[in-house]
């Protein structure tokens, strides 16, 4: 099974957080792929998707923030209406909540990126559904 590590991290929500994480990541020369960032209140979460995730986690952690790995899904889903439904139709008939989920599309792929409590499961019914799971070479490059 393919799958993906995330870099999910705790921050403050204040002026000046991401330019901070971001400083960080770049002295580490980590090269950053894809962003979220959630807040409600006092607190966010940036989930990013990162060259390096172990590299990127310890230089987080070094300088104060809380950042783990989270075990992640890359699936190559046409760039059409209905493929996000089709993608959640075939993981809610097999039982499998999504539990987050970002996309982005680049180079006329769209690609999905998933956090569910099962990979395993969740990658045999996609496949099973005809969708690729990607790893990471696939999925961005070396």
């Amino acid at each position: 099974m393919n799958s993906l590590k995330l870099v999910a991290l705790f921050a403050e929500n204040k002026p000046g957080q991401t330019a901070r994480v971001t400083g960080i990541l770049n002295n580490a020369h980590i090269n950053i792929r894809s962003v979220a960032l959630s807040s409600t209140g006092a607190f966010g979460v940036m989930k990013l998707l990162v060259n390096d995730p172990e590299l990127a986690c310890q230089a987080l952690k070094h300088e104060g923030f809380p950042a783990l790995l989270i075990d992640v899904l890359a699936v190559d889903m046409p760039d059409q209406p209905g493929a996000l439904h089709a993608v959640a139709g075939c993981l809610a008939a097999g039982g499998i909540n999504l539990d987050n989920m970002t996309g982005f599309v680049v180079n006329n792929r769209a690609i999905l990126i998933i956090e569910v409590q099962n990979l395993g499961r969740a990658s045999e019914l996609l496949s099973k559904q005809g969708l690729r799971v990607l790893g990471r070479t696939e999925a961005f490059g070396a």
